[in-house]
């Protein structure tokens, strides 16, 4: 393996977990040249030698810019890789392609995928027409779904620990915050935050709590986050921070020694759905609240490394907060040994595959 064409429609900034995915992959596959084609923007990061970064992706034409890309790119002999792989890629592949695949040509990792049955059809089609193409799926019901419509060459990889900032201090830190990491979003639970925030506001209560308030890829919020961004503003909450100002990695790791993460995430969309927000946690022992029967919930659960919350409401966050207070130095203990046990997932599975 002497080059890989890594596609990245969405990588623009430091925001989000795109970043430190690729830069995590990039150092695995070091000694290898890779092309990674990202959006506009993104030529001021930097991923270390023998990566050529070329912006690329606009975003109001960026489905169309990857059918053109990918049919450039097919014919050659180097293989094409998609880190973050969404449903429409596999479209675009089968009109890019125009026919079979060679073996080992496109590899797509998906990260989720909600099936449905309409969703379940067109998978077996793609199946039927690209019996060639490589999936990979961070969890074993993500593969699973590829593997009853047909897919032949479906490998698991749980979600490489991909933080650039693996270090991690030895010793117990002091408490000094709540932290809400990541892009503000309602499917996040940035609303039930927002309430904690204005419950301890109403208590007079005095902990520090930060709050990283980005958009996403493409600076946009959700409705429902822009009136809870609004709602925010009317609070009066001396101990309150908000960080909207897109973070270095340095920075964002930052965040979380002392901290207590809240992830009070939309069961419906991440019961099987990895957190990048938790993995960085945890490595740098950070505890974790959030939603039980989540994907999120079982990693911590098998840990003792936070708790898990079947009420995700204002006062079933206060109280959750207050007993991870009262055990604190056991629960940052149990996450530091959660995110080391994360190391051992690694990208040697795909980077086997790309070597074959």
């Amino acid at each position: 393996m002497h080059r890989i064409q890594v596609v990245e429609p969405t990588l623009e900034t430091y925001s989000g977990h795109c970043h430190s995915q690729v830069s995590s992959f990039c150092r695995a596959a070091s000694g290898t040249r890779i092309d990674l084609w990202s959006a506009k923007g993104s030529e001021k990061l930097e991923f270390g030698p023998g990566v050529a970064v070329h912006p690329w992706f606009r975003r109001r034409i960026r489905l169309l810019q990857t059918f053109f890309l990918l049919r450039r790119l097919l014919p050659e002999p180097a293989p094409i890789v998609l880190l973050t792989a969404r449903r429409s890629d596999l479209a675009l592949i089968r009109l890019a392609a125009g026919g079979p695949l060679p073996p080992r040509r496109v590899f797509l990792y998906f990260h989720w995928f909600r099936e449905t049955p309409g969703k379940s059809r067109f998978l077996r089609k793609i199946a039927a027409r690209l019996p060639n193409l490589v999936i990979l799926g961070t969890t074993e019901s993500v593969v699973e779904v590829f593997r009853r419509c047909g897919f032949a060459n479906v490998f698991l990889l749980p979600l490489p620990y991909a933080t650039t900032q693996p270090a991690r201090a030895a010793n117990a830190v002091p408490f000094r915050q709540l932290l809400y990491a990541g892009a503000a979003r309602h499917d996040k639970g940035f609303t039930q935050v927002v309430d904690l925030v204005e419950l301890l506001a109403r208590r007079k209560e005095s902990i520090p709590v930060t709050l990283q308030v980005s958009a996403d890829h493409y600076g946009k919020y959700d409705p429902a986050t822009r009136a809870d961004l609004a709602r925010l503003q009317s609070v009066v909450y001396p101990p309150l921070k908000l960080v909207g100002e897109t973070l270095s990695p340095q920075e964002y790791a930052g965040l979380f020694p002392g901290s207590i993460c809240l992830q009070p995430y939309r069961r419906a969309d991440f019961a099987d759905r990895v957190s990048g927000v938790t993995m960085d946690a945890l490595s740098q022992g950070c505890p974790v609240i959030t939603t039980s029967r989540t994907w999120m919930a079982a990693l911590i659960s098998r840990f003792g490394a936070g708790l898990a919350l079947d009420d995700i409401s204002a006062e079933g966050l206060h109280g959750a907060i207050g007993a991870v207070l009262g055990r604190y130095a056991s629960y940052q203990a149990a996450a530091r040994a959660a995110g080391l046990a994360q190391d051992r997932n690694s990208w040697a599975p795909l980077i086997d595959l790309l070597d074959q």
